[in-house]
């Protein structure tokens, strides 16, 4: 079944197109979501979440620009949802923040260290680090989706990059994993 057919069969709730439709967006939207959350099995909490405001919302869907992006844009809003409401983020003078970028040599630690590190780094670091270095939004952008300000989100950006430099240099001096905190 084709995915155009697939969307067509989810609006009108068919169980089996939807199981198909979840099986085919799965794994990626799961990657995802472990990106945005603070364990495996809150990933697992969003992921569900995701799925269940895809499948409520899918009328909304009119087959305009990829579905594989508005199934993302979901699944990054249903995670950071959850964020929405604490008070995770600091406010700051947007006057105050230099965006410096960092350069880490390409085999300075294992993709899978860097993933956990980015993973352990606190709420309001790990957000905007994965909004603005993975997923490529901008600071205005980031701010609109989080409810803060661009200066919070530069602010965010350069504190979640100074402790991963600070952790992977202690890592190779070390040749041990550091806690973050």
């Amino acid at each position: 079944m084709s995915l155009k057919q697939l969307i067509e069969n989810c609006k009108i709730n068919d169980t089996k197109a939807q199981g198909e439709l979840y099986k085919l967006f799965s794994s990626k939207l799961f990657a995802l979501c472990l990106k945005y959350s603070r364990s495996h099995a809150e990933a697992e909490d969003n992921l569900q979440d995701a799925f269940l405001t895809i499948f409520k919302k899918i009328e909304q869907y009119q087959s305009k620009g990829s579905f594989e992006g508005w199934v993302k844009r979901i699944t990054i809003n249903t995670a950071l949802q959850r964020y929405r409401s604490e008070k995770v983020f600091d406010l700051v003078n947007e006057n105050t923040i230099e965006d410096v970028e960092i350069e880490i040599e390409d085999n300075a630690v294992s993709i899978d260290y860097l993933l956990k590190i980015i993973q352990e780094l606190p709420d309001r670091y790990r957000l905007v680090f994965n909004l603005y270095v993975l997923d490529g939004y901008s600071h205005k952008e980031i701010a609109e989706m989080l409810k803060i300000n661009i200066g919070t989100s530069k602010s965010n950006l350069a504190r979640a990059r100074h402790i991963l430099v600070q952790t992977i240099e202690e890592y190779n001096k070390t040749g041990h994993s550091q806690s973050l905190l």
